[in-house]
C-alpha cells in the first residue's frame, strides 16, 4: 500500500469522450504537465494522487475513463487506479487498439431471472390493490379532518376483506375467476361491499394459489402478521396453516376502547364513494396486470408446490414496499383526474390532502414495478472497489497464511468458472494472525473477475465500526469513495475523529395518522462515506444521499445490528435498503462467537437470507464453537437449495475452512440428503489439526482457581455487605499476588508495576469492588490504582477512557525493551507520586471489555459467568506479547458473586445474565467441578470452545453447557415451532413476525437515552431526555438521581481522574460551539431504566442503581 509521504512518477491517460474530456483537461492540467493531447505526467506524493482522483470523480460522468500509472522503473509500470469506465483499459492500464463491438440490451441482464415475470405481476396486482381499503368512510373522514387515532381495522386487512369477497363471488375454488373479473372490469361494488357485512374471521383461509400470495403481500406491506397467543411448538409446514390462523387479531385492529371501536366499526365497511371501479387508469392496469398474472399462473404454482415461493415473496414485498415508500413521499400528481372523490395520503407539512387513491395506486404499481425491473441491476450492477494494491501484494511472511488461503480458494473458483456455486467459509485463525485483513483478501479472491471487492463487514460492537473502517482505509488502502462505515451516532464519530467536523442530516417523521406510513425514511444512522453516486437507473427510486450511500459502497463497515435489519424489521421498511445491500454484496460477519442466546438465531435468519439471494458468506473468530457453523450451514444451505433451483446456478455449496495453519476446501450438494453428515465430519477433521498446532504453541496463558468455598460456611447468616466485602478481600489477594508474579520494573525509579483487569459479571459489584479498592490503604510495600469500566457512562467521559486504555495497554516491545506504557505522561505522574516498592494498576470491568478492545494486561481475575466469558477475557492478557508464561496469569474465582452471596443453593440459576444457565441448570456452581483443571493449568486457550465431546455431561461442565445450549439453538433440526430457528428455515413462519418475536436481535429491556445536560444559568448539571422537539427535559426527580464525589483517598488512588465540566469546555472550544450544546450532543447515556429504583452518578462511576 502506498503511504502518505511516498513520492513517485505517475503518467495519466485520458480516454474520456465528449464534455467530459474538457473537464477532466482542467484537473489533471493544474497537477501534471500534458505530454500529449489524452497523456500526462508528473512527479507527485501519494496525498497529491489522491486529491487529483478526488477531484476527477467528482467531475465524473458516463463518458469519463483516466487511468493512473505509476512508473516504477524504465521497463516497468503499475496501474495506480482508474476512474470511470474501465473499459477503456484493460487491467493493466493498457488502452487498446483495436474492439469489438457487441448489441447489448437490458433484457441480457434478466436472463437467468426467470422468475422475473412472476414476481412483476405478482408486485402489480398486489400495488394496485394494497390500499384499496382506505376507500372506507371512516379513513377518508380521517384524512379530511385530520384525526389522529388509529383505525379499529386497519386500511390493509380492509384491502384483504374486499379481496377475499372478490374471489369468493368467482369460483373461489381458483384463480381464474376473480382474475378473469379484473380482466374484464365486471367488479360488481354492490356485491362485494354486501358480502362484507360477513365479516369473515380467516379471510386469508383456503384463497386459490395466487389470491393466497397477493392477499399476503397485501396484509403484510406494512407490517407482517404478529399474534398474542402462544404458538411455541407448533408447526406451520406450509403457507395454507398460516393464512388459516391469520386473524384481524394478528396487529390489524386497534381496540384500545371497546365504546369507541364499537361506535367506529361500522364505518370500515362503508364506501360512500364507492371501490373505484369508476376510475379507467387505475382499471386499466388492474386489467393489464391481471393478464399477466394468469400468464404467470402455471409457474407460481410450480414454484408454491416446491417451497420456492418464498423468494418470489420476498422480492415482491421489497418492490411492494419501495415503490410505495418513493411514491408515498413525491406530491400529488396535477394533472390527474379525481373521478373518485377518494384520497391515500396528506401533506405532512400543510395537512391537506395530497394523492387521489386511484392515483397513488397506479403511482405505487409503476414506482414498485420500476424496482422489479430494476432487480437484476441491483443485484449485478453496483460499485466494486477496484485497483487495492495492498491486496495484490503478498502478505509478510508471518502471515504468509492469507496467502495461500487465497491461492486454494482461487483454484477452486477457476475450477467452477461454468455456473454460479454457494461458498460458506468458517476463518477460526487466532487473535493477532490478521483475520480482518485476510478476510478482505479472501472476499476480493471470490469476486466474479477475482481482482474486485464488494462485501459488508458486520461486526458485534459498535464501537468497533469506526476503529475498523480506520483500519481498512490504512491497511487495506480503501478511500472514502470505496468504503462506507456506517455507525449509530454522530457524536461518536466526532469524538472518534476529533479534528473531523462532520454535519448530521435530521430526518424525522411521524406518519401513522397522514396514510404515509410508506414515506418513512429508510435509514436514519449517520454514514461516513464520500462517493459519487452513479445517476443512471438506480437514483431515481432511491431518493434520499444516506440511501444510497449504504447502497452503492463497495466495502460497507457496519454493526450487524442495521444489516440484520433485513430480516429482523417487524413493521416498516427499515428492511429495504439491508435487502437491497444483500442481494448486491457479499457477507463477512466478524467475531461471530460474541453472540449468544437469541441473537444466535437471529444471525441464523440473516445467513439463510443471504444464500437465498445468492451471496458467499464468510463466518470470522477464532473460538468458533462446531454446532454454531454446522447450523449456520445449515441455514446457508436452505437458502442455497432455493436460489439454485430458481437461477441457473449449481446447487454446490464450496465450504472453506480457514485459520493460520491450513485451508481446506470441500464441496458439498445442497441437494444431498446427507449434507450436514459430510459438512460435520469436514469440521471435526479440520478443528482436530488445528487443536494438535496449537498445543505445539507456547501457553501465553495459564490459569488457577481462587478458593473461597471455606467461606460460605463462614458467612452463611451475614449481611449482603459483609459476604461482600469478604469476596472483595479473596479478589484483593488474589491481584495483589498476580502482581507480584507478573510485573515489570520501572528502570527510572525501580517501582514494580503491573496493569491488570478484573472482571465483575455486572455494573454494581464492578463499582463496589472498585471503591473497595481505592480504600487500599498505601504502605511502603503497596499501592493501588484502580477506576470502574462499564456501559453506564456518560459518552465524552467513556471516549476519554477508552482512549486513554487504548494508548496504554499496547506491548509492542522486544522482551528486553522498557514497555512503551512507562512513557505515558498519567502512567509517570503516578510513579513519580508513588512511595512504595509496587504500584498495581487495576481497571475493573464488566463484559464490555471482553470484545472489541485491544487491550494488552499482566494478569485478570476473572469472575466467571460461562467458560465464553472467561477465554474472551483471557484474550486481553498478553495479548501483544509472545511466549510462554511460566506461573498462571489468570485467576479464575471459585464462585461468582451470586452463588457466593446465595451460598450455592441447589437448582438455581448463577450462571446467567450474563452466561448460558437459562434452560438448563448445572448441579453446582463450583468451578472446580465444572472445568478441567489440569488443563488450565497447562495452558488456558479456546480448543474446549471450538472441539466438543462426543457426550456432553451438560449438568456437570460449564464448557459442556454451552455445546449443549448452541446445539439446541442452532443444530436441533427437529423443532419446527416458530421460536426455532428451524421453524423459521423449514416452514411458513417467515410468513410472521412470530419468529422475531420470540427470539429477536439484541433481546434486552427497553434502554432510555440521557443527556447530562449543563445548565448556564446554574453552572449545573443534570440528566435529561430530548422531547419530539429535541429540548431537554429533566428527569432528575422522576429516576431519584444523587450526585456523589470521591472521597479524598478514593481520589488518590483513582487511575484516571476525569472531570465531566473540563471535558465539557475543551470539546466545547474544539467544536467552536456552547458548553450547552457540547453536553446535549456528547453527554449521552443510555442504560435501562426501571421503576422504584434510586441511582447514583459520578464522574468516575457513571450511573448506578442504589
Amino acid at each position: 500500500m502506498l503511504k502518505g509521504g511516498t513520492i513517485m512518477m505517475v503518467t495519466f491517460v485520458a480516454e474520456c469522450e465528449k464534455k467530459s474530456l474538457p473537464k477532466t483537461r482542467r484537473v489533471l492540467d493544474a497537477f501534471a504537465n500534458r505530454i500529449g493531447s489524452r497523456t500526462w505526467q508528473t512527479v507527485i506524493t501519494n496525498e497529491g494522487l489522491q486529491a487529483v482522483k478526488k477531484l476527477l470523480r467528482k467531475t465524473a460522468s458516463k463518458n469519463t475513463a483516466v487511468s493512473c500509472l505509476w512508473i516504477r522503473s524504465r521497463s516497468r509500470s503499475e496501474l495506480v487506479w482508474i476512474v470511470g469506465s474501465r473499459r477503456k483499459f484493460n487491467n493493466q492500464g493498457v488502452v487498446p487498439v483495436n474492439r469489438t463491438h457487441r448489441e447489448s440490451n437490458y433484457s441480457q441482464k434478466e436472463n437467468e431471472w426467470h422468475t422475473l415475470p412472476m414476481i412483476q405481476a405478482l408486485t402489480a396486482v398486489s400495488a394496485l390493490l394494497h390500499d384499496w381499503g382506505k376507500a372506507t368512510a371512516l379513513f377518508q373522514d380521517k384524512l379530511k379532518h385530520n384525526k389522529g387515532i388509529g383505525d379499529p381495522i386497519r386500511h390493509e386487512w380492509i384491502s384483504c376483506l374486499l379481496l377475499s369477497a372478490l374471489v369468493a363471488l368467482n369460483e373461489r375454488e381458483s384463480d381464474r375467476g376473480w382474475l378473469n373479473c379484473l380482466i374484464n372490469i365486471e367488479l360488481d361494488e354492490q356485491k362485494i361491499v354486501a358480502y362484507l357485512s360477513t365479516q369473515e374471521e380467516k379471510p386469508l383461509h383456503e384463497l386459490p394459489p395466487l389470491a393466497k400470495l397477493v392477499a399476503w403481500l397485501i396484509v403484510s406491506h406494512h407490517r407482517l402478521p404478529l399474534s398474542e397467543d402462544d404458538w411455541r411448538g407448533e408447526s406451520a409446514p406450509d403457507i395454507d396453516t398460516i393464512l388459516s390462523r391469520i386473524t384481524k387479531e394478528w396487529g390489524y385492529e386497534n381496540h384500545y376502547d371497546e365504546d369507541e371501536y364499537q361506535q367506529r366499526l361500522g364505518a370500515c365497511f362503508l364506501f360512500p364513494n364507492g371501490l373505484m371501479s369508476n376510475s379507467s387508469r387505475w382499471t386499466k392496469q388492474l386489467k393489464k396486470w391481471a393478464q399477466r398474472l394468469q400468464e404467470q399462473q402455471q409457474k407460481i404454482e410450480i414454484m408454491i408446490n416446491s417451497g420456492n415461493y418464498r423468494l418470489l415473496l420476498h422480492h415482491a414485498r421489497l418492490c411492494l414496499m419501495l415503490g410505495d415508500h418513493h411514491y408515498s413521499s413525491k406530491g400529488t400528481d396535477m394533472n390527474w383526474n379525481d373521478s373518485t372523490g377518494l384520497f391515500a395520503n396528506t401533506d405532512r407539512t400543510t395537512k391537506q390532502l395530497k394523492q387521489k387513491l386511484d392515483e397513488h395506486l397506479v403511482g405505487v404499481s409503476k414506482s414498485a414495478l420500476r424496482t422489479a425491473y430494476l432487480l437484476p441491476t441491483f443485484e449485478n450492477s453496483m460499485p466494486v472497489a477496484n485497483d487495492i494494491l495492498a491486496l495484490k501484494k503478498h502478505s509478510p511472511k508471518a502471515f504468509s497464511w492469507q496467502d495461500k488461503a487465497v491461492e486454494q480458494i482461487k483454484k477452486v473458483q477457476k475450477s467452477k468458472l461454468e455456473t454460479k456455486h454457494g461458498f460458506f467459509a468458517v476463518n477460526m485463525a487466532s487473535t493477532g494472525c490478521g483475520k480482518t485483513f485476510a478476510n478482505a483478501k479472501i472476499m476480493r479472491s471470490l469476486s466474479d473477475d477475482g481482482e474486485s471487492l464488494r462485501y459488508t463487514l458486520a461486526l458485534g460492537l459498535r464501537t468497533l465500526t469506526l476503529q475498523t473502517g480506520d483500519e481498512y482505509r490504512k491497511r487495506v488502502g480503501l478511500d472514502e469513495s470505496e468504503l462506507a462505515v456506517l455507525i449509530g451516532s454522530k457524536a461518536v464519530t466526532e469524538l472518534h475523529f476529533q479534528d473531523r467536523a462532520l454535519e448530521q442530516e435530521v430526518n424525522e417523521f411521524g406518519a401513522v395518522h397522514s396514510g404515509s406510513e410508506s414515506a418513512q425514511p429508510l435509514l436514519d444512522e449517520y454514514i461516513d462515506y464520500d462517493c459519487d453516486i452513479p445517476e443512471e437507473e438506480l437514483a431515481t427510486v432511491l431518493i434520499r444521499e444516506k440511501d444510497r450511500q449504504f447502497l452503492f459502497a463497495p466495502v460497507l463497515t457496519c454493526t450487524i445490528d442495521h444489516i440484520i435489519a433485513a430480516t429482523e424489521t417487524r413493521r416498516g421498511g427499515r428492511y429495504i435498503l439491508p435487502s437491497l445491500r444483500l442481494m448486491s454484496s457479499d457477507l463477512v460477519i466478524d467475531e461471530i462467537d460474541d453472540f449468544t442466546g437469541s441473537d444466535l438465531i437471529a444471525i441464523g435468519r440473516l445467513i439463510h437470507l443471504a444464500a437465498m439471494l445468492g451471496r458467499k458468506v464468510m463466518i470470522s473468530s477464532a473460538t468458533i464453537p462446531p454446532d454454531l457453523a454446522e447450523g449456520y450451514l445449515h441455514a446457508y444451505n436452505k437458502g442455497w437449495k432455493i436460489y439454485s433451483q430458481t437461477r441457473e446456478a449449481n446447487n454446490e455449496i464450496v465450504c472453506a475452512w480457514i485459520d493460520e495453519f491450513s485451508t481446506e476446501i470441500h464441496t458439498i450438494n445442497s441437494s444431498s440428503l446427507d449434507v450436514i453428515e459430510n459438512y460435520r465430519k469436514s469440521h471435526v477433521a479440520f478443528v482436530n489439526k488445528r487443536v494438535e498446532k496449537l498445543k505445539q504453541q507456547p501457553a501465553k496463558r495459564k490459569a488457577e482457581i481462587i478458593e473461597c468455598k471455606l467461606m460460605l460456611t463462614e458467612i452463611e447468616n451475614e449481611e449482603v455487605e459483609a459476604k461482600q466485602e469478604r469476596y472483595f478481600s479473596i479478589i484483593k489477594k488474589a491481584l495483589l499476588a498476580k502482581h507480584f508474579q507478573h510485573h515489570c520494573i520501572d528502570s527510572q525509579t525501580g517501582i514494580a508495576l503491573s496493569f491488570g483487569v478484573v472482571r465483575m459479571a455486572n455494573i454494581n459489584p464492578c463499582v463496589d469492588l472498585t471503591k473497595y479498592l481505592l480504600q487500599h490503604e498505601s504502605d511502603a510495600e503497596h499501592e493501588i490504582r484502580a477506576m470502574a469500566y462499564h456501559s453506564q457512562q456518560v459518552l465524552l467521559l467513556r471516549h476519554q477512557q477508552e482512549q486513554h486504555l487504548d494508548s496504554v495497554l499496547r506491548h509492542n516491545e522486544q522482551p528486553e525493551e522498557q514497555p512503551a506504557l512507562l512513557r505515558n505522561e498519567i502512567v509517570r505522574k503516578h510513579l513519580s507520586r508513588c512511595k512504595a516498592k509496587n504500584l498495581t494498576f487495576i481497571l475493573v470491568a464488566t463484559p464490555v471489555e471482553e470484545v472489541g478492545r485491544d487491550h494488552d494486561f499482566d494478569w485478570a481475575v476473572i469472575e466467571p459467568s460461562s467458560f465464553r466469558s472467561i477465554i474472551q477475557l483471557a484474550g486481553r492478557v498478553r495479548r501483544h506479547r509472545v511466549g510462554e508464561v511460566n506461573k498462571a496469569n489468570i485467576a479464575l474465582m471459585q464462585f461468582n458473586w451470586k452463588a457466593f452471596n446465595a451460598g450455592d443453593e441447589p437448582l438455581k440459576k448463577y450462571f446467567n445474565r450474563p452466561g448460558y444457565e437459562e434452560k438448563v441448570i448445572l448441579e453446582n456452581h463450583n468451578l472446580n467441578n465444572l472445568i478441567n483443571i489440569a488443563d488450565i493449568k497447562q495452558r488456558l486457550d479456546a480448543i474446549p470452545r471450538i472441539k466438543k465431546q462426543d457426550n456432553l455431561d451438560y449438568t456437570r461442565s460449564l464448557v459442556d453447557l454451552e455445546h449443549a445450549v448452541i446445539q439446541s439453538e442452532l443444530a436441533s433440526y427437529q423443532r419446527f415451532g416458530p421460536e426455532s430457528l428451524q421453524g423459521y428455515l423449514h416452514g411458513a413462519w417467515f410468513l410472521t413476525a412470530l419468529s422475531q418475536q420470540l427470539n429477536p436481535f439484541r433481546k434486552s429491556e427497553k434502554s432510555t437515552n440521557l443527556f447530562y445536560v449543563y445548565d448556564p444559568e446554574s453552572e449545573q448539571y443534570y440528566f435529561a431526555e430530548k422531547n419530539e422537539q429535541g429540548h431537554p427535559v429533566n428527569r432528575e426527580s422522576i429516576l431519584g438521581v444523587s450526585h456523589v464525589k470521591l472521597a479524598e483517598k478514593e481520589q488518590q488512588n483513582l487511575w484516571l481522574s476525569r472531570k465531566y465540566g473540563s471535558a465539557l469546555d475543551q470539546i466545547a472550544e474544539k467544536k467552536e460551539i456552547s458548553k450547552r450544546v457540547a453536553s446535549l450532543r456528547f453527554g449521552e447515556l443510555n442504560f435501562v431504566a426501571r421503576d422504584n429504583l434510586q441511582y447514583q452518578y459520578s464522574d468516575q462511576f457513571g450511573l448506578i442503581k442504589i
